[in-house]
């Protein structure tokens, strides 16, 4: 199953060409991210990904640009879907679509490592992380 996160675009997104800039791809992927792991994984009762998690390695495809386009009500949006590919004790990879509209803007995966912030070294997903994660797990 795929998360879907909605992230509206900001002025500050923008390069000179009225595109959304190349770097804040990786921001709202961030933004898609933080979402699951922080919001909604509390909500489902589990806290401790604020434990830490670190980035071991991003990969981004850009596939077109994203147009900043005024809307009358609202900020423009795009459209985030993010699942996991593959779940380990001591990592797991999150893989990104980015949709401007209905169309596929950008591919993206991250490799996540579970951290003890508190100690300085890596350390294992719990079960509870791992059961949450495994619920967004797509082969």
């Amino acid at each position: 199953m795929r998360y879907r996160y909605e992230c509206p675009l900001r002025w500050s997104d923008l390069d000179a060409y009225g595109h959304v800039n190349n770097a804040r791809f990786l921001t709202l992927y961030e933004e898609a991210r933080v979402a699951l792991m922080f919001v909604d994984a509390r909500s489902a009762g589990v806290a401790t990904f604020d434990k830490g998690v670190v980035i071991a390695r991003h990969e981004i495809d850009y596939v077109r640009p994203v147009d900043y386009a005024v809307a009358k009500a609202a900020p423009p949006t795009v459209r985030i879907e993010l699942w996991i590919s593959d779940l380990r004790p001591s990592r797991f990879t999150v893989e990104y679509e980015l949709f401007d509209g209905d169309v596929l803007a950008g591919r993206a995966c991250s490799v996540l490592v579970p951290y003890d912030l508190e100690n300085g070294r890596p350390r294992r997903l719990s079960e509870a992380e791992t059961a949450f994660l495994a619920d967004w797990a797509v082969p």
